[in-house]
């Protein structure tokens, strides 16, 4: 197995433990800068996702433009990058301003793999509506995985960087906040 594909395996095993309560998911993320790198490759990871919900109709229309696959993929993945990469800068300077720098890179590591076991789960939410379900089913599908989606994060961010209930919902706010700030941006700038 290629170093690159035991980082994806790794990193995705910790997620998947994490999703259910198991702390200790988190001694397979790296904390080395190495590990950091590599945890990157979640981005691309999550590809496949970002272009099932376009196919879907699930995701946000891009401003003044006629449908397009293409171009709606590229602005959801632009979007994508820019919230992600956004989370990652601003995670950054809290957990300096926290005192748990020596903690960041772990949680980075953690924090990637989980969004995009976080993204499969927003897709999965879909899938009954997909299939023709009542309407209560649907949205009852829906909110769920996007609560668990919301708690795997808020968990990572507790253990990995040792943060308090409250703080670690301010993180997933923040997060939420700069994702939701990106797709406006998105919308705004996508061409009308």
């Amino acid at each position: 197995m290629s170093t690159r594909a035991g980082s994806v395996a790794g990193g995705l095993m910790a997620a998947l433990m994490l999703a259910r309560g198991r702390a200790e998911g988190i001694l397979l993320a790296g904390g080395d800068r190495i590990a950091v790198i590599r945890s990157f490759w979640s981005i691309a990871v999550c590809v496949p996702v970002i272009l099932a919900l376009r196919l879907t109709g699930t995701a946000p229309p891009v401003a003044g433009a006629a449908p397009s696959l293409g171009r709606g993929l590229v602005h959801d993945m632009l979007v994508l990058a820019v919230g992600w990469l956004g989370f990652v800068l601003a995670s950054h300077r809290v957990a300096t301003l926290l005192q748990r720098t020596d903690r960041w890179p772990r949680f980075i590591v953690v924090w990637n793999w989980c969004n995009v076991l976080g993204n499969v789960l927003v897709l999965l939410g879909t899938l009954p509506g997909l299939l023709g379900a009542p309407t209560i089913i649907d949205e009852a599908a829906q909110l769920f995985s996007l609560g668990w989606a919301l708690w795997i994060e808020w968990y990572a961010i507790r253990i990995t960087l040792g943060v308090s209930a409250m703080g670690a919902v301010w993180l997933v706010m923040l997060d939420e906040t700069i994702g939701l700030t990106a797709a406006l941006l998105g919308m705004a700038l996508g061409g009308g």
